[in-house]
């Protein structure tokens, strides 16, 4: 496996589970954009203050047998960056799903970050427009909650009682004063091809 995880002749490998796992080619342009919004909304907050944000393109170092890419990770713990990446548990996790990376990033990826201790983890659905928060409780990630963009039709054939209880701004708890619209990690995405 190459000592960089990021990309290798357009394809994205990982060490899940001590295998080497060949994810996704490049991932489409709303998957990136997304990523970088939320990258670009943390480093925004975070001007000045001790936690760093590290986007798409740094590996991530969890344990031997589990190397990652993540979409985007903040780190409070300056111990834990290192030139070649971050090495051991970020504070959040940020993945944004592609077709073929949502069983990882549901399934062992998320169990492997629930094990290190990873305090905040975000799956983000960039065809949904949808942002699953998940909360570390007792060792476990919990869902806290689901945030989404509701369609045009979907909206049409609420009450204005259930479209005024719709939740378009969130906050990450791992700071009290910073508060995320679904709007602007959505914003400019280009319409799904047919």
């Amino acid at each position: 496996m190459n000592s960089n995880l990021a990309y290798e002749n357009d394809i994205r490998e990982e060490l899940i589970g001590g295998e080497v796992v060949a994810m996704s080619p490049r991932p489409a342009v709303n998957h990136n954009r997304v990523a970088f919004r939320i990258a670009y909304l943390f480093e925004v907050y975070l001007e000045g203050k001790p936690c760093n944000v590290f986007s798409d393109g740094y590996d991530l170092f969890l344990d031997e047998e589990n190397n990652f890419v993540p979409d985007m990770m903040v780190v409070c713990d300056p111990g834990k960056v290192k030139f070649d990446g971050i090495h051991g548990a970020p504070d959040l996790v940020v993945e944004v799903l592609s077709p073929s990376t949502a069983k990882y990033d549901r399934g062992h990826k998320m169990r492997a970050y629930q094990r290190r201790g990873v305090r905040e983890y975000w799956i983000v659905d960039p065809v949904n427009r949808a942002v699953e928060q998940y909360l570390l409780r007792d060792g476990t990630l919990e869902l806290e909650t689901i945030y989404a963009i509701f369609p045009g039709y979907a909206l049409a054939k609420m009450t204005e009682e259930e479209r005024a209880a719709i939740v378009t701004r969130f906050k990450c708890s791992l700071f009290d004063d910073f508060e995320i619209a679904l709007e602007d990690i959505f914003s400019g995405m280009l319409p799904e091809p047919q």
